[in-house]
């Protein structure tokens, strides 16, 4: 496969056990492990795994402000990304609207980014073909599911078309 995305938590297993499997195949193919249900010891756990593979190319994405779910930290939203940071060592900061598919508020990846200058911000949610510019002004990146689907319905597949003018307005945003 091109790429392996999965989550660290499964019914029949975890995620890094998924990783040590397509490693063990094909040490090439990147792996990407998320979940909603994170936390210290399972950071740990996969950033240990990570460096006894080696395996540099398996990203550690962080959410500060999960769409799915209320944090009971009640710090301000910088606050937190910059414990996670400090705590966790991530790869990059992901930060979310309030529910899936809405965007993160401009305010907040700006907040985020300004405690952060040294680690990519990425706007998790709700980036649209008319927003991807603006939102790239602010963040370092984005995550994009409904947008490039047909019709802009998460539960399509991924248009073709629309996924080719989400890239061609991404890459004018960053000037190429």
């Amino acid at each position: 496969p091109d790429v392996v995305i999965t989550d660290l938590r499964l019914p029949a297993g975890d995620g890094l056990g998924v990783l040590r499997a397509v490693k063990a195949i094909d040490a090439s193919v990147p792996v990407v492990v998320m979940t909603a249900y994170g936390s210290i010891q399972d950071a740990g756990a996969a950033m240990r795994y990570r460096d006894r593979l080696g395996a540099k190319d398996v990203a550690m994405l962080y959410n500060v402000s999960a769409e799915f779910a209320d944090s009971l930290d009640r710090r301000p939203l910088p606050d937190r990304a910059r414990s996670a940071v400090f705590s966790s060592i991530p790869d990059a900061v992901l930060v979310s609207g309030q529910i899936t598919g809405e965007a993160a508020a401009l305010s907040d990846l700006e907040a985020v980014k300004k405690v952060l200058p040294d680690t990519p911000v990425l706007a998790n949610t709700g980036v649209k073909h008319a927003t991807v510019a603006d939102v790239l002004r602010v963040a370092d990146g984005c995550i994009v599911g409904s947008a490039l689907k047909v019709d802009g319905n998460t539960w399509n597949a991924v248009d073709p078309e629309r996924a080719r003018d989400f890239m061609d307005k991404a890459r004018k945003a960053r000037g190429g």
